[in-house]
């Protein structure tokens, strides 16, 4: 297998045979082209000329050029992923990338809004909706549903119509890994999704059977990510506060505030659609320093 081909059947696989999402692949994807690339210059002509040396090269020079832990860590783990493909498709006779590690990525806590924030922006965004404009009804819903459900920005866009349950206040979703689940959301989302749906949709989609886009443009197309992120990023940079100003701040924003409120902790894993226990645990941190800094703003023994 020509090394200038083999990204391309490698990243074919982690979508068809793996399930990985979009957004992953495209990462990888990148990632092992830089790899390839940084093979090539070292004279590697073959997959086999891709040895643990060239690799941890790779990602020292990768570090050297100021690269963040996280994308160093991606890298690794895309560079161990082909390998142990090769290895097991019988391209390569050995996985030269098994002892390969990288730095541990930096843990931060998430950026998260409080109460008041969030009550803040959800009427800003209201009073625009109160205008009629289908693009103002369709943000509400947006802003609405992203912090009922915690949704990730690419399940968000990805809805259509048939995905929600008004009656049960329920919506499904195609998470990571194209694992499908069901989350809940509240009466405020269901009368911005409702109002959306007969006063902003109409006027802007195309059609309107099951498999239809929930959100659409100002064309009628399907709702782009950036879109999203551009809606929230606005509504963001008007809030106290540093860190990201993306949807994920939403996302953050929703499980913390289900752990304020006595959420269980499954409940919110299963919610958010995390494999892993951990992955949900960060909140959990995050509840407590917001803890810790009431007490010490609070209590007169602080």
């Amino acid at each position: 297998m020509e090394l200038d081909r083999t990204v391309d059947a490698f990243a074919e696989y982690l979508s068809a045979e793996r399930g990985f999402s979009a957004h992953t692949v495209r990462s990888y994807r990148s990632d092992l082209r830089q790899l390839l690339e940084f093979a090539e210059s070292r004279g590697a002509v073959a997959l086999g000329d891709i040895d643990l040396e060239l690799l941890r090269d790779w990602l020292w020079r990768s570090s050297q050029a100021g690269l963040a832990k996280s994308t160093l860590a991606r890298r690794a783990a895309a560079a161990r992923s082909l390998t142990a493909w090769l290895a097991r498709t019988g391209e390569t006779p050995s996985d030269s990338a098994a002892r390969l590690k990288a730095p541990r990525s930096d843990h931060h806590l998430p950026r998260v809004l409080t109460r008041d924030q969030m009550d803040e922006i959800l009427a800003r965004v209201a009073d625009r909706a109160d205008t009629g404009d289908p693009i103002a009804l369709r943000d509400l819903a947006i802003v609405e549903l992203l912090y009922a459900s915690a949704l990730r920005v690419s399940e968000l866009t990805g809805l259509s119509l048939g995905d929600v349950d008004a009656g049960r206040l329920t919506v499904r979703v195609l998470g990571k890994g194209s694992k499908e689940r069901v989350v809940p959301f509240g009466i405020p989302a269901k009368a911005a999704v409702t109002g959306w749906l007969q006063r902003g949709r109409p006027g802007l989609a195309e059609s309107d059977g099951a498999g239809s886009p929930l959100f659409v443009g100002s064309r009628g197309k399907r709702l782009s990510s950036r879109t999203v992120y551009e809606l929230v990023s606005r509504l963001l940079d008007t809030v106290p506060g540093s860190g990201p100003a993306g949807p994920h701040t939403l996302r953050h924003t929703a499980a913390t505030h289900l752990l304020d409120g006595g959420a269980d902790l499954r409940a919110v894993q299963e919610m958010l659609g995390h494999a892993s226990l951990g992955t949900t645990q960060l909140y959990t941190h995050v509840s407590t320093e917001r803890l810790r800094e009431s007490y010490r703003l609070a209590h007169p023994r602080a």
